[in-house]
């Protein structure tokens, strides 16, 4: 019930060798998936040949590169959504990591375009792909972040990845009749590569007093896109070692 045999899968935002993106193409290549992995510079080839899968290039703000990303793709079973935050091209600006007031309306356009149009371009050009399938999979990587909880000085982020959940559950509403399912993941503290130092402290206040592991993220992913469940979609599942339900912070 858990062997992806036989089915193609994109992940989005696979750039850092140590990140969420990679993780999960490794698992749904261990799986049996034949996986591409996409990202915004040339690099993402070194990444897919350390890995075993294929490695393409295209800015997903842009329409018409993701639709010549899922042309070269061909035929998909599996859409992962992971690609958000920031990106080598596209750094995160000090007009965007503020309070509301001091967020321009640039920022708030550059945020959005890095953290929901991403999703929102790469799953249109690949609905028609996915419909094929008769069982396709949309998995979205959001974040506990706008989606359960929120930062201080993180509006645009937080009002990016809670979108994310109103795009995935209309997804999964329109596209059941396809057989296809949309749910979405909501990481918490998890140590990747570029993971700060106060990120990484926060994550040791957790329940479970530890950062997560990508590879507990892909787990998650390999599950979502294999057989065994196909009865769940528009759904949210929360992996933050339990500190969306630690009522009491105070030491």
């Amino acid at each position: 019930m858990f062997s992806l045999a036989s089915r193609r899968a994109l992940v989005s935002g696979a750039g850092a060798p140590g990140g969420i993106g990679i993780a999960i193409a490794k698992t749904l290549k261990d799986l049996g998936a034949e996986v591409f992995i996409t990202s915004t510079t040339d690099r993402i080839h070194e990444r897919a040949k350390e890995i075993g899968v294929t490695g393409l290039v295209a800015d997903l703000t842009i329409e018409s590169d993701c639709e010549a990303l899922i042309a070269k793709v061909g035929s998909i079973d599996i859409l992962v959504n992971n690609a958000g935050m920031t990106s080598q091209n596209d750094p995160l600006g000090a007009d965007e990591a503020s309070d509301l007031t001091g967020v321009t309306l640039e920022a708030w356009q550059r945020g959005m375009k890095r953290n929901l149009d991403t999703a929102f371009n790469l799953t249109k050009c690949a609905l028609p792909a996915l419909r094929k399938s008769k069982s396709g999979r949309i998995i979205m990587v959001s974040s506990v972040t706008g989606g359960l909880m929120a930062m201080s000085h993180q509006p645009v982020y937080a009002a990016a990845k809670a979108a994310m959940l109103g795009l995935m559950r209309s997804l999964a509403l329109d596209e059941a009749k396809y057989g296809i399912t949309c749910n979405a993941i909501l990481p918490g503290w998890i140590e990747t590569d570029t993971q700060s130092a106060h990120e990484k402290l926060q994550g040791m206040k957790t329940p479970l007093a530890r950062n997560g592991r990508p590879e507990e993220i892909a787990g998650l992913v390999g599950w979502l896109a294999s057989e065994s469940s196909g009865y769940m979609t528009g759904q949210t599942l929360i992996v933050d070692g339990g500190n969306s339900i630690q009522e009491e912070r105070a030491q």
